[in-house]
């Protein structure tokens, strides 16, 4: 099933925003500052990179790789575009474009995860639309109407009470006993 553009457009955007924010997140966090046109300049390229993969349902194993491209171009861009001080550069966990192990690390454990909730939103967004699909087909198909057979007039047979040989009973309050 591909999807129309205002869809490919809504999953680009929220895919580019996703992608931004966590490397935004993960560049101050860090204590990295980073400009408004950087910023601009990562949504365009995280948009124009996902637009024409947004034509289908992606998988883990599709949008994986994907997210972790586009978060070593943003941390590159967010690294170039970085006017430090002496005085940030010391705070900033890293110096110049070549990240720490703790740096890493985080950029790879963040882009799982947000590769994982990415698919599973995927999954779930595109198993919506085909039930959505299923019951408008259901509610919108033609009904059949064929003038040539006849009506069914008949009356359904009448049902007989069955008797049952084996029956135990114990609905009710208990029997009194009387032993006397």
């Amino acid at each position: 099933m591909s999807a129309s553009v205002p869809f490919r457009l809504l999953r680009t955007s929220v895919f580019a925003v996703v992608c931004l924010a966590l490397g935004l997140g993960a560049h101050l966090f860090g204590g990295g500052t980073v400009s408004a046109g950087t910023l601009a300049g990562g949504l365009v390229a995280a948009f124009a990179v996902a637009y024409p993969l947004s034509g289908r349902e992606r998988a883990f194993g599709a949008i994986l790789p994907l997210l972790g491209g586009l978060q070593v171009v943003m941390h590159v861009a967010f690294s170039l575009a970085h006017a430090a001080s002496p005085v940030e550069v010391v705070a900033h966990v890293h110096s110049g474009l070549m990240p720490g192990l703790g740096m890493l690390v985080a950029h790879a454990w963040a882009t799982g995860l947000t590769a994982l909730w990415l698919a599973r939103g995927e999954a779930l967004f595109w198993a919506v639309l085909r039930r959505l699909a299923v019951r408008l087909l259901v509610l919108f198909r033609p009904v059949a109407f064929t003038p040539f057979l006849p009506a069914c007039t008949a009356e359904p047979p009448v049902l007989r009470s069955a008797v049952l040989r084996y029956v135990v009973s114990r609905r009710g309050p208990p029997v009194l006993v009387d032993f006397g």
